[in-house]
């Protein structure tokens, strides 16, 4: 079955007020639209559009006949979300499955309502995620080498003429022991609400403040300056300059496996992850944060690479193949002339155009197991013609379809969708 899917997009603080709703075709509603779920994750499933006068979720389809619309019998692993980042959210992890199943036990066995703004692990699930940019997005993704920290740190204070002394000693702290413990226990001091903290954050405040030029990469003052500009005296700041800074053109992607410390901070997105809600906060967010908590879940290794390179399947189909078997991303991309020079309406209120580089006449997407579809781009045909009874769904940008399993989808038109399935 190729059904059509809807939700309302969650209201965060860091959201933007308008990408959303021109993606959508909505009218604004003033306030800040962060992120659309598209799955049955119980915080919030996506809805059966125009299905019946009463209204059920993907969550009651799948009960229904979950054979036939699950995974295995059950619910979808994955959990394919639209991102719309307007400010920098909360540095963040995400816990391992034994860390999820053990900590979802424990609040429960402690009475903790799943619902409470207190609690850290709503569910019993690992979150590894995969971000996929449609505008330019900038992000903090996964600690970077010490020394690269530690240059900054000394080039910061080289440019702070009354606080060099702090920052400084911030960066005698970030070599007094081997990496891993290094990053260990400067994260503990950072959080520890002391003088010495909050004279280092002084020190990066007159580091950057205006007219100062410190010898650092220009993406990553610029970070600086919109991180403090937006949490003024938060550490997450200073916890900033030992993650690495990426900034992702469109169709690039970072990977983040559980228990990386990272913050995205501005630009629309696609993103996928294993149908979790389980976040560990460490900074920059006026949301709940367990500091002793998320250190012990933290894999305090360096990243090599926070970026996550996509391999070509087909002409006009590529994938995103994280080694982990919740969930695997493709975007296919289609044109009646074959995508030569061709481009539709884009992500971003349809400003920016998506060219259809590399699009093919037709797609064929194999569907043995559920799929979850959005339109970016364009309007296209999604068909099953080998099904028994024979399908089709004609999607435009910002709609969205559950495509059960069974026979392949053949994908025509013009336009960019991107499909969420379970992971090779």
């Amino acid at each position: 079955m190729l059904i059509f899917i809807e939700n309302t997009p969650r209201a965060y603080a860091w959201g933007s007020t308008d990408a959303l709703p021109a993606m959508l075709g909505h009218a604004p509603t003033g306030e800040p639209q962060a992120e659309l779920w598209l799955g049955d994750h119980p915080g919030s499933p996506a809805s059966v559009a125009k299905a019946t006068p009463v209204p059920h979720t993907l969550i009651e389809l799948i009960a229904q006949d979950p054979e036939h619309y699950g995974v295995n019998g059950g619910s979808l692993p994955f959990l394919l979300k639209l991102l719309a980042i307007g400010a920098p959210l909360s540095l963040q992890a995400h816990p391992n499955q034994e860390q999820a199943a053990a900590g979802f036990a424990a609040e429960n066995a402690a009475g903790v309502p799943v619902d409470a703004p207190h609690r850290n692990y709503r569910d019993a699930n690992h979150k590894p995620e995969l971000l996929v940019a449609l505008s330019e997005v900038t992000a903090l993704s996964g600690f970077r080498p010490l020394s690269e920290a530690v240059q900054d740190v000394r080039a910061l204070a080289a440019a702070a003429p009354h606080g060099s002394a702090a920052l400084w000693a911030v960066a005698d702290r970030l070599v007094s022991a081997a990496p891993e413990r290094a990053r260990e226990e400067f994260l503990s001091w950072a959080f520890a609400d002391s003088e010495d903290v909050s004279a280092a954050m002084f020190g990066i405040v007159d580091a950057v403040g205006e007219g100062s030029q410190p010898a650092i990469h220009a993406d990553r003052l610029l970070c600086l300056r919109e991180l403090i500009a937006h949490y003024p005296g938060d550490p997450g700041a200073l916890v900033s300059l030992l993650l690495h800074h990426v900034r992702l053109a469109p169709g690039e992607a970072v990977y983040l496996g559980a228990r990386q410390l990272h913050a995205y901070l501005g630009g629309i997105a696609v993103e996928v992850m294993a149908a979790s809600d389980n976040v560990l906060r460490a900074g920059l967010t006026q949301k709940h944060i367990d500091i002793p908590e998320m250190l012990r879940v933290l894999d305090f290794g360096e990243l090599a690479e926070p970026r996550f390179w996509s391999e070509r399947i087909a002409q006009g189909l590529c994938a995103w193949r994280p080694p982990i078997r919740d969930f695997q991303l493709f975007r296919a991309r289609v044109s009646s002339d074959g995508g030569s020079g061709s481009s539709v309406s884009g992500a971003v209120g349809g400003h920016l155009g998506v060219h259809l580089d590399g699009a093919a006449a037709e797609v064929v997407m194999d569907a043995s197991s559920p799929l979850v579809l959005i339109a970016t781009a364009g309007r296209v045909l999604v068909s099953r013609p080998d099904a028994e009874l024979a399908e089709m769904a004609n999607v435009g940008r910002g709609q969205s379809l559950y495509v059960s399993a069974g026979e392949p989808i053949h994908l025509t038109g013009s336009g960019e969708v991107f499909l969420a399935a379970v992971g090779a």
